[in-house]
């Protein structure tokens, strides 16, 4: 059986994390020659927070736009030498969006960083990559940031 990697998805959060996880995708993609999507979820603020604090639809689209810049930087930067990447700006539910990315594109790897929570924070936010590790169409591999350390229960 051989494994034919075609395209890979690779999240990217602006987070040392994710930007480390990039280093992998990129790897990966060069390896095998695939198409590199790098990915930005703005995930919008609850609707009752929006309304109570009256955030203006202005501030969300300044939001956008700088995370389209910041996505661009970082594509020109790290993908420079691998001309088959391209950027996915989307917003939702960063999961949902995530493993509906994954389907609509047909990905064959998705490459993604941990942030490595634990006790409540876990509990309450859950964890992005475990989710999508569930629910994905495709393998996940998840990279946890070299500098990042876990405790054991």
């Amino acid at each position: 059986m051989r494994v034919e990697i075609r395209r890979i998805l690779c999240p990217l959060d602006f987070s040392g994390s994710s930007e480390n996880a990039l280093l992998y995708a990129k790897s990966f993609a060069e390896a095998h020659k695939a198409e590199l999507l790098l990915l930005h979820v703005i995930e919008p603020p609850p609707y009752y927070l929006a309304s109570e604090v009256g955030m203006p639809v202005a501030m969300l689209d300044q939001h956008r736009e700088q995370s389209r810049k910041n996505l661009t930087a970082i594509a020109e930067a790290a993908c420079k030498d691998h001309p088959n990447t391209r950027t996915l700006l989307a917003d939702g539910s960063p999961f949902l969006v995530i493993v509906r990315t994954a389907r609509e594109h047909e990905v064959d790897l998705i490459v993604m960083g941990t942030h490595g929570r634990t006790g409540l924070a876990h509990v309450l936010m859950g964890s992005v990559a475990e989710k999508v590790v569930r629910k994905a169409p495709c393998p996940v591999l998840t990279v946890k940031h070299p500098e990042h350390e876990f405790v054991m229960p």
